[in-house]
């Protein structure tokens, strides 16, 4: 199995194809295996060598075991009154496994996109070094601006439901929650998402690190400010309908980045609809100059 040694942890990563270097980086509780595989297909037809892994605390990267991250109580309190928290780790070592195991593979810099949790990681790692970022895909996400934190709440609820116990229990909570915050005439067969649920679930999928990932979402600052610096070109993609990140959520997002591009997909949910993936990739293509 390919694993990376970076920032005394394990990344479990996969490579396709050959070109362009392309990062993809994934949400919360999220694994490599949730990227559609026509995703990957197609931008490496557009000419990306793409390159995913399973963040820390998920899937076949190291977990962080039993170390506690503060209560979901204490995390959207402190945020709310703008006072900081001790969390296990940041957005920024998220992002900072990203560049590692860029080095890990010789890449000196790509195209970074991440989706979700993994747009906020993406931006940190434009904000970082962005010399080592040829151009940003923000994916469904947004800047850490607290008006954005919220989404309408079933759908929040159902993120932050009870955790399965089984492989069984996951695909049917990955069903469940892909028909409240998908995209609703663009679903998958409901098997599909069964099976992605229990193969995640027995891949590895740590109640205790779901936590310790939305401390480090909660945790985080705002990065307007500093995403107003950046230089490179970004692409912020967010659906019409999405009721976990609100699309203005991806709007501001657009609106904070000097000369970014803005491409809203009517109708999409927060998933990654296999009718709108050659739209996207296409922007993608276009923002990378490919």
């Amino acid at each position: 199995m390919p694993k990376a040694f970076v920032n005394e942890i394990e990344l479990f990563y996969e490579v396709h194809g050959q070109g362009e270097p392309l990062l993809l980086v994934m949400g919360i509780n999220a694994q490599l295996i949730h990227w559609p595989p026509e995703f990957i297909a197609m931008l490496v037809d557009a000419g990306f060598q793409v390159i995913t892994f399973d963040n820390r605390d998920v899937g076949l990267s190291t977990d962080f075991g039993d170390l506690r991250a503060p209560t979901t109580r204490t995390l959207i309190s402190r945020r709310l009154l703008g006072l900081a928290v001790s969390t296990p780790y940041s957005l920024t070592d998220m992002a900072n496994d990203g560049f590692a195991l860029l080095t890990e593979l010789g890449i000196e810099s790509a195209h970074i996109l991440g989706a979700s949790m993994g747009g906020m990681i993406a931006q940190q790692m434009a904000i970082t070094a962005p010399e080592r970022v040829r151009s940003l895909t923000s994916l469904m996400s947004h800047t850490g601006q607290r008006r954005y934190f919220v989404g309408k709440p079933h759908a929040v609820q159902a993120l932050m439901g009870p955790s399965p116990t089984t492989p069984e229990e996951a695909g049917e909570r990955v069903l469940k929650l892909m028909h409240i915050i998908g995209s609703p005439q663009w679903m998958r067969p409901d098997e599909h998402y069964r099976l992605l649920g229990a193969t995640a679930h027995e891949r590895g999928s740590s109640p205790a690190g779901f936590k310790r990932q939305l401390a480090a979402i909660m945790a985080s600052p705002c990065r307007d400010a500093a995403l107003s610096d950046l230089g490179m070109p970004v692409l912020v993609i967010h659906g019409t309908d999405d009721p976990l990140i609100l699309p203005s959520g991806g709007r501001h997002t657009a609106s904070v980045v000097p000369d970014a591009k803005l491409l809203m997909i009517e109708g999409m949910g927060h998933d990654l609809p296999v009718a709108k993936l050659p739209e996207m990739v296409q922007a993608i293509k276009a923002l990378a100059g490919l």
